[in-house]
């Protein structure tokens, strides 16, 4: 499968975004939704379509893996074709990995149930949710992650505030870098934060690179480069 640079899954032209939500029919499934993004040439791919086989990939690889690193984990995902550039299948992806380097570090955690919960409750954040609710997807999926490993609820005591809390670090780290978006980025900040806020706040020690490095510049037409931290400097010049 030939993977699409950041664009339209139908033809690979370039998003669009309005500012107004407008009807509009999924190309894939013919549900017709409310949605802010189509192509140029006005294909629309419902967030289910878009990430339905990605997630399989997701929770497969998460399941199996004895990866202590999160980033490893996601990073590895990332490398399979139906981890599209952006998506809403991060919004999942970051939490995933997180959770499956938790158990395998000695985290106190039902591993298969967390996944399902992971998928369910990230699979809620829409795409686009970064630009127009100002909170990304990736930022979120380390709160949901929190969330899971603490039990918490909205009845929560310490359990409540540590989730929110995670979500607002993941985010601010996210916000200081900077856009336009990207999904991987994104996932690499939210991650790193959670493991150090896991290690402050948890006690459960996950392992993390000496320098992220991310390995998908060319396929993101808004790449940053040299004024994203991930940037490879060595293998793109």
């Amino acid at each position: 499968m030939e993977r699409r640079r950041g664009g339209c899954l139908v033809c690979g032209r370039e998003l669009v975004y309005s500012e107004k939500a407008r009807e509009m029919t999924c190309v894939f499934c013919g549900k017709k939704e409310q949605s802010q993004a189509s192509c140029r040439d006005g294909h629309y791919v419902c967030d289910a379509c878009h990430a339905r086989k990605g997630l399989d990939v997701i929770r497969d690889f998460c399941r199996e893996t004895k990866l202590r690193d999160p980033v490893a984990v996601a990073q590895r995902i990332m490398e399979d074709p139906y981890i599209y550039m952006h998506g809403p299948e991060h919004h999942v992806l970051a939490g995933a990995a997180l959770l499956a380097a938790f158990c395998n570090s000695g985290g106190q955690l039902d591993l298969e149930k967390a996944l399902s919960l992971m998928e369910e409750r990230g699979s809620q954040v829409p795409g686009g949710a970064c630009g127009f609710w100002g909170c990304c997807g990736a930022g979120v999926s380390a709160g949901i992650y929190m969330s899971i490993v603490t039990g918490a609820t909205p009845l929560g005591g310490r359990s409540w505030g540590l989730s929110n809390r995670m979500t607002a670090r993941a985010l601010a780290a996210i916000g200081e870098i900077g856009g336009p978006r990207c999904c991987k980025r994104d996932t690499f900040t939210a991650i790193r934060e959670a493991v150090d806020m896991t290690r402050e706040e948890l006690g459960v020690e996950m392992e993390l690179p000496r320098k992220i490095t991310c390995a998908f510049s060319e396929e993101n037409p808004q790449c940053r480069r040299g004024s994203c931290p991930y940037y490879d400097r060595g293998n793109n010049r």
